[in-house]
């Protein structure tokens, strides 16, 4: 009984520290997006950055520690590992909202069951069909939402938003189904090596750091204007930071949190609890975004979410988790 107790003391403690490092993270990304939009490279520099010293110490042991997978076998999900990250960020740049963003990313299941149907050769069952037509139909619900312009905008700015949001949302629907090319990587790679996620992870971060080289005068402006933003107080510390930078630390901070708490809570859950959590943080999130930051969320935005949320569930079929959860309890 004391082991059971014991276990799920530290599930829920798993579950409540995912679920506030990964909303405090997406917080601190509007928060920062919000006060730069340009800073779409910096913020994917110091994520990685900070996963890869991380990994260099516990994981890899200053490459003391061998890698079970070749190196050579991770050069392509590395690649698109590092491009589905970049446009990620980048697609703030290009007038995607918060909330927009986050609803694109949780339409992951829609590709992977398209790209597991393809490429793997899968069959699924007709509710799962069903739930991809549903996450789909939101989809394009909050971008035909997210699209209209403002009644106060001239022709001539609308116009010129339109196009950069053509832009922004090309690279939502690249980064979507990249991540989705890279679960069938993994997966592969899984089947012939085993699986072993914490050195994925590092080196998944570690070696596309000398990518950014080739983005360094973009990340010299972004510094500089780093730099020079506003003098704030470090609570608890006493220490004046410019402002922006310390968004980015706590940013950078509690995504690095929000990994590895969600990796402990696979180890400890099954595969559709974590799905439960993820969900859960994504609404929690799209709440925040729309009633604390003030997004433009209309009717039509509420019905496209509530098809992908819906949609979601359906497919991860929530609620026989849920049923078989309280037969247990």
């Amino acid at each position: 009984m004391a082991a059971a107790n014991f276990s799920y003391r530290k599930v829920a403690f798993c579950v409540t520290a995912a679920l506030i490092s990964c909303v405090l993270n997406v917080f601190f990304l509007e928060k920062l997006i919000s006060a730069e939009k340009n800073s779409s490279n910096l913020i994917t520099a110091s994520g990685f950055l900070l996963i890869a010293i991380d990994g260099l110490i516990f994981t890899s042991k200053f490459f003391t520690v061998k890698p079970v997978v070749p190196l050579r076998h991770n050069a392509l999900l590395v690649f698109i590992f590092f491009l589905s990250n970049l446009g990620n960020n980048l697609a703030f740049k290009y007038h995607i909202p918060m909330t927009l963003h986050m609803i694109f990313k949780s339409g992951s299941l829609m590709s992977s069951l398209l790209l597991g149907a393809l490429l793997l050769k899968r069959k699924y069952t007709i509710t799962k069909y069903v739930s991809v037509v549903t996450i789909t139909i939101g989809i394009i619900l909050c971008t035909y939402a997210s699209s209209e312009q403002a009644p106060s905008e001239t022709a001539a700015v609308t116009n010129i938003k339109y196009k950069e949001f053509i832009i922004g949302l090309s690279l939502l629907l690249f980064t979507l189904f990249a991540s989705s090319y890279m679960g069938v990587l993994q997966e592969r790679l899984a089947a012939r090596f085993g699986k072993h996620p914490r050195e994925s992870l590092f080196y998944n971060h570690a070696l596309p750091l000398p990518f950014f080289l080739f983005l360094h005068k973009d990340l010299a402006e972004q510094i500089s204007i780093f730099n020079s933003s506003e003098p704030m107080e470090v609570p608890l510390i006493g220490v004046m930071v410019p402002y922006l930078w310390l968004l980015l630390a706590c940013n950078a901070f509690f995504q690095y949190l929000c990994i590895n708490f969600v990796f402990q809570l696979t180890t400890e859950c099954t595969s559709l609890t974590v799905t439960l959590v993820i969900t859960i943080r994504k609404f929690l999130s799209l709440l925040i975004s729309v009633f604390y930051f003030g997004n433009r969320f209309t009717v039509l935005h509420w019905i496209g979410a509530g098809c992908v949320f819906g949609g979601s569930a359906m497919f991860t079929e929530l609620h026989n988790l849920l049923l078989s959860r309280k037969k247990k309890d």
